[in-house]
């Protein structure tokens, strides 16, 4: 079998690693056969691979059977669009838009379920969250009650967001915190626990940075049946903190470092609480750790994982669907910082996409030189 052609556009520091590791051969049956960047000067290092500065070209080339999408973000679902529009196989990276309307646009340009459609989350390949999803689906866990989600370890600088003029502003990027970094972890909130009904944060603009857009958040969500988590972000604090806390009903989840503490309750805490007759006894525990020694085969297995479902068949990791859940909880975080008020999912998606166009309006993005 011929390896499947892989085209590149946007080839910053995410379209590289990928290349990267084509033409190192850490993905397999893929041959990188196009990159595309408005800036000339970052192609010649990904020859032989054929140069386009226009993604429209590399599209209609017909030398590609598949690419990733690695532009800023708004450019993904235009590009995105395009390339799915164009036959090709796509793989887009986080967020798969900047925001809901955008997305469900996107994702309404799939309409050949033969064309493969996928995210890069690459988070989903760690084990640590993968055991913590088969803990919930198959119900040892019990219910969720609470989940604390202290993700602070985004450090970034002055000089990052001065790297390149769309970051950090409206127009260029379409957000901060919660539309670059976090995404991941939005992404695997929603993967692990579902979307929740209500929604209510704080957003603060510029806490930290001399930019227009977030970079300090914390939200509260509730769900339907009255679980209730916390989600805190920022790039602004050092060191930082990764660290999921989940009490259900089975007992106490922790994810911090290399592993998954779970400390289980011998009995339902629920049914402890409602007929033990001592007013201050808790149920009995256990202690039950998993440690790993990696953190999964990340961007590469995302990008074996692609291959893979064009070439056998295989099921997604990641299917860009999906995607749309970790931009709508994003949005919802933004737009109940934007009307002060707690909002309700789903989400009005017409109603954010006005309110970041009055955001848009004023602006300071700096297209980038082509």
């Amino acid at each position: 079998m011929n390896p499947l052609r892989l085209g590149i556009i946007g080839m910053g520091n995410m379209g590289a690693v990928h290349a990267r590791a084509v033409l190192e051969g850490k993905v397999t049956r893929v041959r990188l056969a196009a990159v595309c960047d408005r800036n000339e000067d970052k192609l010649a290092a990904f020859a032989p691979a054929r140069a386009f500065t226009e993604a429209a070209a590399l599209l209609s080339c017909g030398e590609v059977d598949a690419v990733i999408i690695a532009t800023p973000h708004f450019e993904h679902t235009t590009q995105g669009i395009a390339a799915l529009n164009a036959g090709l196989h796509v793989l887009v990276e986080k967020p798969i838009s900047v925001h809901v309307a955008d997305a469900r646009r996107l994702l309404a340009a799939h309409k050949n379920p033969r064309q493969v459609f996928a995210a890069v989350f690459n988070q989903r390949t760690d084990p640590r969250y993968q055991q913590l999803r088969q803990l919930l689906r198959s119900g040892e866990l019990g219910a969720v009650r609470r989940i604390n989600w202290t993700i602070t370890d985004w450090f970034r600088t002055q000089a990052y967001y001065s790297s390149g003029g769309w970051r950090a502003t409206w127009a260029g990027e379409g957000g901060g915190v919660l539309l670059n970094q976090s995404p991941h972890q939005l992404d695997l909130w929603s993967w692990l626990f579902g979307q929740p009904a209500l929604v209510r944060a704080f957003c603060q603009f510029g806490r930290f940075h001399n930019i227009e857009v977030e970079d300090s958040v914390t939200a509260c969500l509730e769900y339907a049946d009255g679980a209730q988590g916390v989600f805190s972000t920022t790039t602004g604090e050092a060191p930082g903190t990764n660290r999921l806390e989940v009490a259900a009903d089975r007992g106490k989840v922790i994810i911090e470092g290399p592993s998954l503490k779970w400390t289980r309750t011998t009995a339902s805490v629920a049914e402890w609480c409602a007929t033990h007759p001592q007013g201050f006894a808790a149920p009995p525990t256990e202690q039950r750790d998993f440690a790993y020694d990696h953190t999964g085969g990340q961007h590469g297995e995302i990008l074996q994982n692609f291959v893979n479902a064009i070439l056998d068949g295989a099921p997604l990791i990641a299917p860009a669907a999906e995607g749309i859940h970790s931009v709508e909880l994003a949005n919802a975080m933004l737009y109940s910082t934007f009307v002060n008020d707690t909002v309700a999912l789903p989400l009005d998606a017409a109603g954010y996409e006005a309110e970041l166009k009055k955001k848009i309006a004023v602006s300071k993005f700096q297209p980038i030189p082509s």
